[in-house]
């Protein structure tokens, strides 16, 4: 028989064991949680940090692991999402669940109707679905389907579609992954008063440590299954990060960013002008006039807030994924290219790793093998067929140097957890040896270790001549990998600095300015 405990303990699990097959994901994890407290969850991709939240909510079933949950000092065996919910528990998960081509009211209501009757009550979700929408902070007409809207901004969307819920216990795995400093800041301000005006407890599954130290009143590290430190967090004991990067990584790191010294070559990579059109209204500018470049062996920073235009005007640029009546020129080596489509540009040695992993970069009922090799066919292949050796040799490579967390390459990519899954999209291209790599959110996801060893991947590319773009919504991080950041504001360059001689400040400032960058100014 299992004792109630103290009531200030909102949730207490006891010596979770989870197993899939012969892989144990959870070793003995035992935690409790405060009521009215931010807790959070940190660990390395892959330390089990995801399924614990899962066994909690029901997505894994009571029966289906060992241990106890105590949910308000009940012993609780949940065995589905929907009745953790009947309690008051309700989960957003790192990959999104939203259907692409419905509404975002319908998404926000979706198994939760609003019934007038025996009929959904239309207008009484889409003013709620308003309401909601304005305290996440996204201005978009809730008529919008999802498809229509980026990952920063569907990431929003699931935060809203949680608070029309009746909530005590709000679960959030990497709720900021997507989302710039100010946007994350903001969420976890919703939240910390969702905390102090309705007494809401929230656990927050995350990697960035300025967020963590910010908002959490305490910390859980969790490493290869197993509790490995549990840190309470106030005024007078601030959080340690170096303390917190040695328990999740099972090593310290003295420091967040390798040491580089850039070798800087001729210009290799230029785009002028480049002009485009939103795919459903052909006379609203996404992208008016951009114009940058990058060097042989240089790594260059996009900065901006959520729809300044960052991702859409890349994917244009990439083979016209997006967005309609692009127009501009592009420059490689000096040689105006044109990209009427993705193929185009990889045969030439451009390529886009996307920050949307789960829809447009991994084929998730693939293994590593097969999602590594994607981009690269050509070269693995010998009269139309795959040599199997190199392609096996080249993903056990990769899945090596970027630590990914799988017991063999033929594991299937959807079975990875998403930090996982974003470092075989780089595996993807980064195999290629592009000569110009795009990467749209490279880190999000992952945790500080990994982080490091892809910016040394990054680093590497970029000693062998290769150009980076790096679009990131963390300005520490383009601040510390890059050699220039364009920041960009509704479409628009605003400015070109030197990253070891700006600030968060500045680019923060420029990444709100309306003034866009003078043309002349851009390639002086």
């Amino acid at each position: 028989m299992i004792d109630k405990k103290d009531p200030d303990i909102i949730l207490e699990m006891r010596h979770i064991v989870k197993k899939f097959g012969p892989v144990v994901a959870l070793k003995d994890v035992t935690m409790d949680v405060k009521r009215g407290e931010i807790f959070s969850i940190c660990g390395e991709n892959g330390a089990g940090k995801s399924t614990m939240m899962n066994v909690l909510s029901g997505v894994y079933p009571y029966g289906t692991y060992e241990g106890d949950i105590l949910y308000n000092g009940e012993v609780c065996q949940f065995k589905t999402i929907r009745d953790s919910e009947e309690k008051g528990i309700v989960i957003i998960h790192q990959e999104l669940a939203l259907v692409p081509y419905m509404s975002i009211t319908d998404n926000i209501f979706l198994g939760n109707p609003i019934m007038k009757g025996f009929s959904v009550d239309d207008e009484a979700q889409r003013k709620l679905a308003k309401d909601v929408l304005s305290q996440v902070g996204l201005n978009e007409n809730p008529d919008t389907l999802i498809s229509n809207i980026g990952v920063g901004k569907q990431q929003l969307v699931e935060i809203a579609k949680a608070l029309t819920k009746d909530l005590k216990l709000l679960i959030l795995d990497e709720p900021t992954a997507a989302l710039n400093d100010e946007d994350s800041f903001h969420l976890l301000g919703i939240i910390d008063n969702l905390r102090k005006t309705k007494g809401i407890t929230a656990i927050i599954i995350s990697h960035k440590l300025n967020e963590i130290a910010a908002s959490a009143d305490s910390v859980q590290v969790i490493r290869d299954g197993t509790t490995i430190s549990h840190i309470e967090i106030d005024t007078e004991h601030p959080l340690d990060e170096a303390l917190l990067i040695r328990d999740m990584v099972g090593r310290p790191l003295d420091s967040r960013y390798p040491d580089h010294s850039p070798k800087l070559g001729k210009e290799l990579f230029r785009v002028e002008k480049w002009k485009m059109f939103h795919p459903l209204d052909s006379k609203r500018l996404v992208a008016k006039e951009v114009s940058f470049n990058v060097k042989a062996g240089e790594i260059i920073g996009f900065a901006g807030l959520v729809g300044s235009g960052r991702t859409e005007t890349a994917m244009s640029i990439f083979g016209r994924q997006y967005g309609t009546n692009a127009s501009g020129k592009i420059w490689l080596d000096g040689k105006e290219v044109k990209f009427p489509n993705v193929r185009s540009a990889v045969d030439v040695g451009v390529a886009y790793a996307t920050e949307d992993r789960k829809t447009y970069g991994l084929n998730l009922i693939s293994s590593i093998r097969e999602n590594t090799s994607l981009a690269n066919l050509g070269t693995l292949s010998k009269y139309g067929v795959i040599d199997q050796d190199v392609e096996r040799k080249t993903a056990e490579k990769f899945r090596k140097d970027f630590r990914t967390k799988a017991p063999n390459i033929e594991m299937p990519v959807g079975n990875l957890s998403g930090g996982n899954q974003q470092k075989v999209v780089l595996s993807k291209w980064v195999s290629t040896s592009p000569r110009v790599l795009i990467l749209d959110e490279p880190t999000r996801g992952i945790d500080v270790g990994a982080k490091y060893d892809i910016y040394e991947i990054i680093d590497k590319l970029a000693d062998v001549g290769a150009g980076v773009i790096v679009i990131s919504s963390e300005l520490p991080e383009l601040l510390g990998i890059c050699d220039r950041i364009y920041t960009m504001n509704l479409g628009t360059i605003t400015a070109c600095l030197d990253a070891k001689k700006t600030n968060q400040e500045e680019l923060m400032r420029y990444m709100t300015s309306t003034i866009p960058m003078k043309q002349e100014d851009i390639f002086a």
